[in-house]
């Protein structure tokens, strides 16, 4: 089964992907009604394992939601909360519930979350996490013993910081997760648009993978502020700061930027992951204001 990601990525389509938070409890309505105002406006939506090491609903379960609402989910999965025995069981299940497309991540710190005091697992971050997967694609477990139930045909992919502070450090980790088999990239927020450019044409040049830059939707200047003390990775720029701080509608001016972002990424990159935490609902009018079209 090619998924609605894979056929974008495979015919060099401008890539959208969305991302939208589990619930925390039991009734997913919130989470469905705003997942299907990105149906036909983005290739995949990202569901989150456990961001910011805050508690929510699976992101399997949430997928598998999704799915029966007829929209594609790509399913986070992080190496924080469960051993390889666990991830192996979760993504046979997953593969068997018909999701696809998987994102492979280390998970963030426990002491960002609103549970510090659970006891953090990494017995695999992200790296071997893809390596993983493709043992499973080829049949095998991480003992390398054959599954006798078949293999499995995930489409993983990788995060990616073109913002990082460590030149060297980004492309070796990236180098990894292009050897370990990582098939698309979602990006960390950007807001220094030339580092982007500067990734893409040193470290990324030659690779034949997707790139999706991470846009975020700036809420006001003390919800940029918040994200740059409390997100790991996050370093909104002071201007785009002053930006928000001077506007009379801070959220709107938030869609502004947003949507030039999209623009500018429009460049310098394969695509967008497009982040609005509590507004989701807003990501089409982003969509509209950048001129991206409705999927077919």
């Amino acid at each position: 089964m090619t998924t609605k990601l894979q056929k974008a990525i495979a015919n060099k389509e401008f890539v959208i992907t969305a991302e939208v938070t589990p619930p925390k409890g039991g009734n997913p309505q919130r989470m469905l009604d705003v997942a299907r105002l990105l149906k036909n406006r983005v290739h995949g939506v990202n569901i989150t394992d456990g961001s910011r090491a805050v508690l929510r609903m699976s992101s399997i379960a949430a997928c598998v939601l999704l799915k029966q609402n007829d929209i594609e989910p790509i399913c986070q999965v992080t190496g924080r909360d469960r051993n390889s025995i666990a991830l192996q069981g979760d993504l046979m299940g997953a593969y068997s519930l018909g999701i696809r497309n998987i994102l492979a991540l280390t998970g963030d710190p426990l002491k960002a979350g609103d549970h510090p005091q659970a006891k953090a697992v990494f017995e695999l971050e992200s790296i071997r996490l893809l390596k993983l997967i493709e043992k499973l694609n080829l049949g095998f477990d991480l003992n390398d013993k054959s599954l006798p139930d078949g293999n499995l045909e995930l489409f993983a992919g990788a995060a990616v910081d073109p913002q990082s502070k460590s030149w060297s450090g980004l492309q070796r980790r990236f180098e990894r997760k292009l050897e370990a088999g990582a098939k698309f990239f979602q990006s960390q927020l950007i807001s220094d648009f030339d580092k982007l450019d500067q990734f893409m044409n040193q470290i990324a040049k030659d690779c034949d993978r997707p790139i999706l830059a991470g846009i975020f939707l700036l809420k006001s200047a003390k919800n940029a502020r918040f994200l740059n003390a409390k997100v790991p990775g996050v370093q909104i720029a002071e201007h785009l700061i002053t930006r928000l701080e001077k506007s009379e509608n801070p959220l709107e001016e938030g869609i502004e930027i947003a949507a030039e972002q999209v623009k500018l990424a429009k460049d310098i990159c394969d695509g967008v992951h497009l982040m609005a935490i509590k507004r989701e609902d807003l990501i089409p009018k982003i969509l509209d204001k950048a001129q991206v079209i409705s999927l077919k």
